[in-house]
């Protein structure tokens, strides 16, 4: 009885299977309450409506606590009716270690801290802040979420080179612009690491203005990085550009792989 309770509850937690309306419906509940929950994070900062319907926020912020414990605590009691996991030593443990699992303990986890810790205003809201991380449990959701993670995942080594190619040009960039700079704006620019904040906005092409060239050669270089940067950035969005495409046509081939080439129906659990 009690691994057949196990079972379902871990048909119902996870992503819904075809035809499951049980856990279609619970999927539904949450993707809905995650938006209220991010809406209510969100409203709850603007004074007027805070003061209006603080009660009712609060009230919404304890029932949705609720649910998320629960819902952290049964898949982590279900988890071993997965088979990547079952025969595992510590598998409930493991299961917890995934970053999905991280996000939704983190749902829930700023309201119980502020019960064994100090009561520090500043910490307390930062910890609330943490609470607009369950937007990001609509990945476990979303197609469109999980292909981003996927295309990402595929294509981390090229993003890790062009993301040290862009640091070591912007390291570049900032060192000289504060040999450019230095003397003519000491107050300004007084070390490497104060240019860094020049050689970012320079480089992504933002150009705030708060810090800029009064010299020459410091004019000469901030033209060259910003011309760099059309450069620098076009590159990692090539790569995911590239792997977007490649995994959409991955996508549409497997769909066509699933349809029988008679009647067009589903064959993917023939």
């Amino acid at each position: 009885m009690a691994t057949s309770l196990r079972r379902r509850t871990y048909e119902i937690v996870s992503v819904a299977e075809p035809g499951d309306v049980t856990s279609r419906v619970f999927d539904l509940f949450l993707v809905v309450l995650i938006v209220l929950n991010v809406l209510a994070v969100t409203f709850e900062t603007v004074d007027p409506v805070e003061a209006r319907l603080g009660g009712q926020l609060h009230g919404f912020e304890l029932f949705s606590i609720i649910v998320f414990t629960l819902e952290y605590v049964l898949r982590v009691w279900s988890c071993v009716e997965n088979p990547r996991f079952r025969g595992q030593r510590f598998p409930r443990l493991r299961y917890a270690a995934r970053p999905m699992l991280i996000v939704d303990l983190l749902a829930f986890l700023p309201f119980y801290l502020p019960l064994v810790l100090p009561a520090d205003l500043r910490l307390l809201r930062a910890l609330r802040l943490i609470r607009i991380l369950r937007l990001v449990k609509l990945g476990r959701y979303s197609h469109a979420l999980q292909t981003i993670a996927r295309v990402v995942a595929h294509r981390k080594e090229e993003l890790a080179t062009a993301a040290f190619v862009v640091f070591i040009f912007l390291l570049l960039a900032s060192a000289g612009f504060y040999y450019a700079e230095h003397d003519a704006q000491p107050e300004v620019v007084p070390s490497i690491p104060a240019a860094l904040w020049w050689g970012v906005v320079t480089l992504s092409t933002v150009g705030y203005g708060d810090v800029v060239p009064v010299t020459e050669a410091g004019k000469v270089l901030g033209a060259f990085v910003a011309l760099l940067g059309i450069g620098m950035f076009a590159l990692p969005t090539s790569i995911l550009g590239a792997a977007f495409v490649e995994e959409l046509r991955k996508r549409r081939a497997d769909a066509v792989a699933r349809k029988c080439p008679h009647c067009g129906g589903d064959i993917s659990g023939v």
